[in-house]
């Protein structure tokens, strides 16, 4: 496969995917717990079909200690008994806010699910989260960045 565009040597996609990287390490920063940042990510990527995003999100987490058994079942969270309740509120949010198209929206009892267990700094970080990601998996997958190759620390 590859890229119906090279985002990589592009200097207007240059400018765009600094940007985006600063609002990511400004989430990266807040005190989110960067386990369920990577498990967001990684939801979001699957949710959007985003590859190479998910390439990099789960090697990212793998080599920042994540098992390989939580990495294998963010897909079917509901049913593992493997995230905490914390993790499972961040990943239905995470689903929500990245399924918006199906018109639904983000429904109260996710949000007060989500606000039990992050206070607000970290619910902004969280909203911004699943913003940025979704903003990088639509780049991706529009752009068919091809995945398989990336390496861990690669852009950072």
């Amino acid at each position: 496969m590859e890229a119906r565009l090279n985002v990589f040597t592009s200097p207007l996609a240059g400018k765009l995917l600094k940007h985006f990287a600063s609002a990511g390490k400004v989430v990266t920063d807040s005190g989110l717990p960067l386990t369920t940042q990577e498990l967001v990510k990684i939801r979001a990527s699957q949710i959007n079909g985003c590859g190479f995003c998910l390439d990099m999100h789960t090697k990212e987490a793998a080599a920042a200690g994540e098992t390989a058994q939580r990495l294998h079942m963010v897909a079917a969270w509901r049913e593992a008994k493997v995230f905490t309740e914390a993790e499972r509120a961040a990943l239905e949010l995470a689903e929500q806010g990245t399924r918006l198209a199906d018109g639904t929206g983000v429904s109260d009892e996710v949000w007060e699910n989500a606000a039990k267990h992050y206070d607000e700094e970290q619910l902004l970080a969280l909203v911004s989260l699943i913003a940025v990601i979704n903003a990088f998996n639509r780049l991706n997958v529009l752009t068919q960045q091809p995945a398989g190759d990336y390496v861990v620390g690669q852009f950072g």
